[in-house]
């Protein structure tokens, strides 16, 4: 894990932090321990003018707007809870925070992430999230294929299979980025000119 840089113009998009994806068990930390993480570089992020993407991933009630593919593991028409979409208090309430709903792993997939990330210059992304081999790999896949520079902040995501982390950390982020801790990013971060 090596972090090198960070643009003048880099972007904080957290993955999936609600009520309903956070109320999971996760390894190897805890959900509290991602919130907790992510909001420390939400709120570092903010102090410095930069961007913090705020993405959750929401149906309709007749799951209309869900992928359609037939797969071995459905979720297609699972009723969940009131609020389950809601994101954490500790991420809300800023009112300069983009949102984005997504209805697919990725967050480039369907929304308008990409456009706004460009019409504010970006050309880095810190990526944090739940889970990390679901929606935080798939959208480190769509930045880098979209021409980003990602870095991933390890420690700020977590998966309910720890095997599936360990592939997308140690396998699969290597060919798409950097990955670091929060220190290490914060740290970065503060020796960035903006």
């Amino acid at each position: 894990m090596a972090l090198t840089t960070l643009d003048p113009r880099t972007a904080l998009v957290a993955i999936d932090l609600q009520h309903g994806i956070v109320g999971m068990p996760v390894q190897p930390h805890s959900a509290a321990d991602v919130v907790s993480r992510t909001a420390e570089l939400a709120d570092a992020f903010r102090s410095r003018g930069l961007p913090v993407v705020l993405v959750r991933v929401s149906f309709a009630p007749d799951w209309a707007d869900a992928v359609p593919g037939r797969t071995e593991h459905q979720a297609r028409g699972l009723a969940f809870p009131e609020g389950w979409d809601v994101l954490v208090d500790e991420l809300s309430g800023h009112a300069g925070d983009i949102h984005v709903t997504k209805h697919n792993w990725s967050a480039f997939h369907g929304t308008d992430l990409d456009l706004q990330l460009r019409r504010r210059g970006v050309t880095q992304i810190v990526l944090t999230g739940i889970a990390t081999s679901i929606g935080v790999e798939s959208t480190a896949r769509d930045a880098y294929a979209h021409g980003y520079h990602v870095t991933l902040a390890t420690d700020a995501m977590a998966d309910a299979v720890p095997e599936a982390h360990a592939n997308s950390v140690e396998r699969i982020f290597p060919r798409l980025g950097e990955s670091g801790t929060t220190a290490g990013i914060l740290e970065l971060l503060a020796k960035t000119p903006n």
